[in-house]
């Protein structure tokens, strides 16, 4: 089972597509791990997580933090600090 990503703002424009459907190693288990292994995976994911600090992200709707645990089925988003209407 896979884990929904989902992009806005400029990490949408960066990475080029507002969702995406990954299955990431089992060892990829926090937010954390998931954007850095998002990151690794080609330059513009890498442009959109350079700054680790400006990316916020929700698990399932909710805030998380970069230690948030992940699991298969999950939806993640990644947003910058402040989103506009």
């Amino acid at each position: 089972m896979a884990i929904r990503v989902l992009y806005f703002a400029w990490l949408r424009e960066r990475v080029g597509m507002p969702e995406e459907s990954v299955a990431p190693p089992p060892d990829i288990a926090t937010v954390g791990a998931l954007a850095d292994w998002l990151a690794a995976r080609d330059a513009a994911h890498a442009a959109a997580f350079a700054e680790p600090g400006c990316v916020r992200a929700a698990v399932n709707q909710d805030f998380a933090d970069r230690s948030a645990p992940v699991a298969p089925g999950d939806e993640v988003a990644f947003f910058p600090p402040v989103t506009g209407g």
